[in-house]
C-alpha cells in the first residue's frame, strides 16, 4: 500500500500537524547563549547535532529548570526570552544561516518534540529537503 494510502500515516500526519499549530500559536521560553547573535542581540542558546543547529526551547520554567539541572548547571541564572513559536520557525530558523530546527523541552525524553528543518515546518528556504531546482530559481530572481 502507498505511504500516501496508508490509514497509520495520514493518522500522524495529522497529529504532527496539530503539534505543529499548537507549537506556532504558543509562546517558548528561549534561553539566551553566549555572545551577539547574526541581529546583535544576544544569541539564542542552541545546539549541534549531525551538523544541523537546534534552537533549544522550553514549554515552561520547570522545563527549563529540568534541562539546567540534566546539565549540572541548576545553580547558574538562566536569562531567556519569551518568544512565539510561529517566530522562532519563520525568522530565527531561517537567520540561523545554517540547517536550523528546534528542539523543544530536550531534557525530557519523549515528552519533548523535536522540529527538524524540514518543508512543512520550516520555511521553505530554510529546508534541507527543499527542491533545489526551485531554490535555484528563487535565487536567480
Amino acid at each position: 500500500m502507498p505511504l500516501a494510502e496508508n490509514p497509520e500515516v495520514a493518522a500522524r500526519r495529522r497529529v504532527l500537524a496539530e503539534l505543529l499549530g499548537e507549537f506556532r500559536r504558543t509562546a517558548v521560553l528561549v534561553p539566551l547563549g553566549d555572545g551577539p547573535g547574526p541581529d546583535g542581540e544576544p544569541a539564542l542558546l542552541t545546539a549541534d547535532f549531525n551538523g544541523v543547529r537546534f534552537i533549544l526551547a522550553f514549554s515552561d520554567e520547570q522545563a527549563l529548570a529540568r534541562y539546567a539541572q540534566a546539565r549540572g548547571e541548576y545553580s547558574r541564572e538562566w536569562t531567556y526570552r519569551t518568544i512565539l513559536g510561529a517566530r522562532l520557525l519563520d525568522v530565527a530558523v531561517p537567520a540561523a544561516g545554517v540547517p536550523c530546527g528546534v528542539a523543544l523541552d530536550c531534557a525530557d525524553g519523549p515528552e519533548g518534540m523535536v522540529l527538524p528543518p524540514v518543508r512543512g515546518i520550516v520555511p521553505d528556504e530554510a529546508a534541507v529537503d527543499r527542491d533545489e531546482d526551485q531554490a535555484d530559481e528563487g535565487d536567480s530572481a
